[in-house]
């Protein structure tokens, strides 16, 4: 392959309904509501991410065609986004609600829509070639619609050389039958804290984080998130705590998507993973800086900050 890399996206994108909130309500209760938006969520995030840190990326997830599809397809277009398959004829995008308390905290409550039903043959018009890093999402593997497909892309696709899975907040209800096929496959492991646990049976991250790097191919390894307190990330036998930036956090919506796609994108212009992962740090905490799920920093401000942290 010539010519710089590109991430082939496969973590499907949603639109978030995402709802300002005092306080969750309470069951059968009703929450005070102090703003509303409709923005692109899901894969849309890390796509940003890695695009404004210098990763140009391209969305191999459907696209639905009623009114959530058109605000998806946009957003795609106004960030240069290139979007591989045709639109989805028979569905409309999944949408997700999004309440946001004061803290900043998120909870989602989500449906799937088109970028839930995506085909073999769809799968099949990709050409994998192109691409140097691609990231599959937890969530297509749940998805009864689009399932069979991607563990069928896992089982018998030559893969690309480096793919990220990111196990996501349903990992608990993927199929072990789909959860192997991901693991057995991936080069890098990007999980929150749960997430990591769940997948080990170890709840300290460190010891998470060495399990899930095992078996990785070289160059490979595992992150596991711990949201404002940083990352893990295991690689080459190598196990390191990498501190968090210090911010003013109001939303924390996408910060785990801004993280994974700012790691990809310093990795894929050969910075260590612990350079990565300190990297993306930075650009997952200012992300919680800004409402909206989609509100990664560029790559020139997260290395003017870690410039002064360094002469700092």
């Amino acid at each position: 392959m010539t010519g710089p890399a590109r991430l082939l996206q496969l973590h499907g994108v949603i639109v978030d309904l995402l709802y300002n909130v005092e306080a969750l309500p309470p069951s059968g209760g009703e929450a005070i509501v102090t703003g509303f938006e409709i923005a692109p969520g899901g894969g849309f995030n890390a796509m940003v991410a890695a695009s404004r840190s210098g990763l140009p990326a391209s969305y191999g997830g459907a696209v639905g065609a009623g009114p959530f599809g058109d605000v998806v397809a946009g957003a795609l277009a106004r960030e240069g986004i290139e979007t591989l398959l045709p639109r989805d004829p028979d569905h409309d995008q999944g949408c997700c609600a999004v309440m946001i308390e004061p803290s900043g905290e998120r909870t989602f409550v989500a449906s799937e829509g088109a970028e839930g039903h995506v085909r073999k043959t769809d799968l099949d018009k990709i050409d994998d070639s192109r691409f140097e890093w691609a990231l599959l999402s937890g969530y297509q593997l749940y998805y009864p619609g689009s399932r069979d497909a991607f563990v069928g892309w896992l089982r018998e696709r030559k893969p690309v050389p480096n793919l990220v899975f990111d196990p996501s907040p349903v990992i608990q209800a993927i199929s072990a039958e789909a959860r192997e096929a991901a693991l057995a496959r991936a080069a890098w492991i990007s999980a929150n804290e749960q997430e990591a646990a769940f997948l080990t049976g170890k709840p300290d991250p460190l010891d998470a984080a060495a399990a899930l790097a095992r078996n990785r191919p070289e160059g490979g390894g595992a992150l596991v998130r711990l949201g404002a307190r940083g990352c893990v990330v295991a690689c080459g036998g190598r196990v390191t705590s990498v501190p968090g930036y210090k911010v003013d956090t109001v939303d924390t919506n996408g910060a785990g998507d801004a993280h994974t796609g700012a790691f990809v994108a310093a990795m894929a212009r050969d910075a260590s993973p612990e350079a990565a992962a300190l990297y993306a740090n930075v650009g997952a905490a200012l992300s919680t800086t800004k409402h909206g799920p989609s509100t990664a920093p560029d790559r020139a401000t997260i290395d003017e900050i870690l410039r002064c942290q360094k002469a700092g």
